[in-house]
Order: structure tokens, then sequence, then C-alpha cells
């Protein structure tokens, strides 16, 4: 017999829309998004391993080649693309959701869900990658701060908002399967 109500997981309703995640580098995207798909049965993708195939290049290779102004451009065409395909739970790079143009996307084909780690997270689990070119500099942590402060005003239009600091990825994956659903059935918007 169950003794807590939190423990169990709520069955997830079903997705006709893509679930289209945002937040900072570090928030989780693609470790949630993977756990996402399986319990939604759905394909997982991550915008950036795309981006790469597309561009020939990892994401610091292609950062140093075009510069961020053309790699967002081409980050907002693969958007396009891959929202425009079949329904999936899509982990978005951090700078994607700045895009007007796929914003407007996301809006018309997806469910946006903002993972809003706190920031002390963010750079707990981004500490020592080299593979994040906006953070290869001598103060990540600062770089970290000043990009969500920026960014934040785009994340926060997203359909569903979850914040989190300390939860474990079972309590994240209770509460995102049960905001997805309150969202779908009309019970709740935002944070």
């Amino acid at each position: 017999m169950l003794k807590k109500k939190e423990t169990v997981l709520h069955f997830p309703y079903p997705l006709d829309r893509t679930l289209f995640l945002v937040g900072m580098m570090g928030c989780g995207k693609s470790s949630l998004g993977r756990r996402l798909a399986r319990i939604y049965s759905i394909p997982f993708i991550d915008a950036d391993d795309e981006i790469e195939k597309a561009g020939g290049g990892d994401i610091c290779y292609l950062f140093q080649r075009y510069g961020e102004s053309d790699f967002r451009r081409i980050e907002t065409r693969i958007m396009q693309r891959l929202l425009a395909g079949k329904v999936c739970i899509l982990a978005s790079g951090g700078g994607a959701f700045i895009s007007e143009e796929t914003r407007k996307a996301v809006a018309r084909r997806a469910v946006s869900v903002f993972l809003d780690a706190h920031v002390d997270t963010l750079i707990r689990n981004t500490s020592g990658r080299t593979h994040r070119p906006l953070l290869n500099v001598d103060n990540p942590a600062q770089v970290i701060s000043e990009l969500l402060n920026q960014r934040r005003r785009f994340y926060e239009q997203a359909d569903i908002c979850v914040k989190y600091k300390e939860e474990t990825m079972g309590q994240l994956l209770r509460i995102l399967v049960t905001r997805i659903n309150q969202f779908a059935t009309g019970e709740t918007h935002g944070a």
C-alpha cells in the first residue's frame, strides 16, 4: 500500500503535439527529455545533435566557424524542420527560444516547457564541461547568471514553467507529468 501520494507517477495524458523543452544549458533538457520520451512512448530528439549532424561538426566548432548570429539562423531553420515533423519530446538548445520565429512555430505546433533550474544547479551541472561554447571562459558562473537574466523573459513565455533546485530526477518527472497533464486538460497554465 502506498503511503505518500507523491510516490505515484500519474498516468501521462497522451500528447498530440511535440513537447518543446526550453531553458539554460545544464537545466536537464536532454536528461529529462529522454525519460519523458519513455514515459510518453514517443521519440526524443536533442536539437544540438541535429544541428551537429546538419553542420558537420560539434556545437563549439559550428559556433567558431559561423559566429553566434549565423549559428542562431541555422538553429532556427533546424527548429522549424523538427517542429514540422512527428510528435516528439524536443530538447532545444539554450538559446533557441530567443528566436521570435522559433517561439511562433512552437506556439503553433508544440507545448513549450521552461525547465527553470536554480542558478546553483545550472553551475553544478555545467562545471568542467568544454562542449558549451558560451561557457569556455574564465568565469562560467558569471556567464550563466548573465545569460539567464537576459533569456528569462523569453523562457517565461513558455506554456508551462517548472522551477527547481534540489529535486531528484524522479521528483522532477512526477512534477512535469502532473503539470503536462494539467495543461493538456486545461486545469492550469504557466507557473
